[in-house]
């Protein structure tokens, strides 16, 4: 696997000086929707001879959400060109909304390599969102908009910034706001890394590769890892995740990444699904089915740039992250439907559907988790991340995850983490009317229930392999991969997940 442009991060400086001043290949200026430009664009009228008024005039600047209008050539700017990004009406502006304002204008200077973007961080969007709050989404969110899927292009559709100028009303601002710029840009190359190994195809990520990545970037950040390959897992009797990985030449792997620095406090664990191909198996899926299916690996991606983030961040708490890493393909090693498998907890799963492979998966992974070894203590909270299920994409569309949670006092922390993170979640109900559906003739368990409510039985399945662990299950599989791209992001992976992990992990060691 190739150098990771998740590496590539903009340089990042934080000024009180003027904006007009400040030289960039590109000047980004939030504008209000409201008569009044603010002291700030009020400057830059005066400098450019009131085109601002003008443009507000004629009613091409407006400040609405979304809007986004290119000025090429600015006189008596030192900025090559600038853009106006609207943020709607004054105090309603949350850190997700204007996180992605930042992504719609930094779009216009990714586009070409070696570009710089200054942007104006107006006193009414430091007190609106929060100073350092605004200050690292900015970073993050300009981070992000530098990658795109077009890693095997000649010339990449997106291009990482050489650096970016938070400008700022006020000199007493500028050591927080510089704190703030390094949090987010760690953030955001988190996020790029679970992009990225998502959207590299099979051919380049597979388990081993992406055990090998994880070993790599832990040494990097200074975190424990632990890969278990075939032989370990025989020995841990990884029976269910090992008979999915048999019909692929590709040997599993698992990745255990440990951040200590809780001291004799509570574990945190966090749970990746990752099928870095999915074919279905025996049950095979059609080509429209198939074509993206290198995206059924962004739990355990999400996992990954968590981990890193936690650790660059050094935050004082003690987390585990577990990757588990397999192919689910078709040869004549393949396990096949009517088989029974053992998990690693001992109980016996019936296969109807080879398709059904993710909760497999992690039902070995889950309960190495619960219980812990060699590489980590068991956990006390649990989380685990899966583009588990269709049905989950059919309740809540594209956009929201699905959480399936065990403990209500759990439940509201990784609620509220989701919240803080900007990301968007749904709680989905795990009535025990659902249990029953996976009742077998011939095994403890079956691992597919009847064609209704398929992402309830699929979490219901996994419940049986966290014990007393306050858990939640987290369902990515709407938001994980984009088919198309938008204003502010590109098509391809996502990386959903990462930063409500990360916020997840920071609250738990308060």
């Amino acid at each position: 696997m190739s150098v990771s442009p998740a590496g590539r991060v903009p340089k990042v400086l934080a000024t009180a000086e003027a904006a007009r001043d400040v030289s960039a290949d590109l000047l980004l200026i939030p504008v209000w929707k409201r008569a009044d430009p603010g002291a700030e664009l009020a400057d830059l009228d005066t400098a450019t001879g009131g085109l601002f008024a003008r443009l507000r005039s004629r009613g091409d600047l407006t400040g609405k959400t979304g809007e986004c209008l290119v000025l090429p050539d600015l006189p008596h700017i030192a900025a090559d060109r600038a853009v106006c990004i609207g943020l709607g009406e004054p105090g309603a502006l949350s850190p997700a909304a204007w996180a992605k304002a930042v992504r719609v204008g930094v779009r216009k200077a990714t586009g070409k390599p070696d570009r710089s973007v200054a942007v104006v961080l107006t006193k009414e969007v430091a007190e609106t969102v929060g100073l350092r709050r605004a200050v690292e989404e900015l970073a993050c969110s300009a981070t992000i908009a530098g990658i795109g899927p077009g890693l095997y292009k000649s010339e990449p559709d997106r291009n990482p910034l050489t650096s970016l100028t938070a400008i700022l009303a006020d000199t007493a601002d500028v050591q927080p706001a510089e704190e703030a710029l390094e949090r987010g840009i760690k953030l955001g190359a988190a996020v790029n890394l679970a992009r990225e190994l998502v959207d590299r195809p099979a051919e380049d990520v597979y388990p081993e590769s992406v055990a090998e990545r994880a070993a790599a970037f832990a040494k990097d950040v200074g975190l424990g890892c632990v890969v278990l390959g075939p032989e370990e897992l025989e020995s841990e009797r990884c029976g269910s995740l090992l008979a999915v990985a048999r019909g692929s030449s590709r040997p599993p792997r698992v990745v255990a990444l440990s951040h200590l620095k809780g001291g004799d406090g509570p574990t945190l664990a966090l749970v990746g699904k990752g099928v870095t191909f999915d074919s279905g198996g025996l049950s095979l899926k059609p080509n429209e089915g198939m074509k993206d299916m290198k995206c059924d690996m962004a739990g355990a991606a999400a996992v990954l740039g968590a981990m890193a983030a936690i650790a660059g961040l050094d935050l004082p708490v003690n987390v585990i992250g577990y990757a588990g890493l397999v192919e689910n393909m078709v040869s004549g090693n393949s396990y096949k439907l009517g088989d029974v498998l053992q998990t690693r907890q001992g109980t016996t799963v019936e296969v109807l559907n080879t398709d059904a492979e993710g909760r497999l998966v992690l039902a070995d992974v889950l309960d190495m988790a619960v219980t812990g070894g060699s590489w980590a203590k068991p956990a006390d909270r649990l989380v685990d991340l899966a583009t588990l299920t269709g049905a989950c994409v059919v309740a809540l569309g594209e956009g929201i995850v699905g959480g399936f949670p065990n403990d209500d006092a759990w439940w509201s922390e990784v609620h509220a983490a989701f919240g803080d993170a900007g990301e968007e979640v749904w709680r989905m109900p795990m009535a025990d009317s659902f249990k029953s559906l996976l009742d077998s003739d011939v095994a403890d368990v079956k691992n597919v229930g009847p064609r209704y409510g398929g992402a309830v039985t699929a979490a219901k399945f996994l419940e049986r392999f966290v014990g007393d662990v306050p858990w939640v299950h987290l369902d990515i599989a709407g938001p994980a991969f984009r088919e198309k791209g938008s204003s502010d992001m590109t098509s391809g992976a996502t990386g959903v997940g990462v930063r409500t992990l990360v916020t997840l992990a920071e609250n738990f060691g308060k």
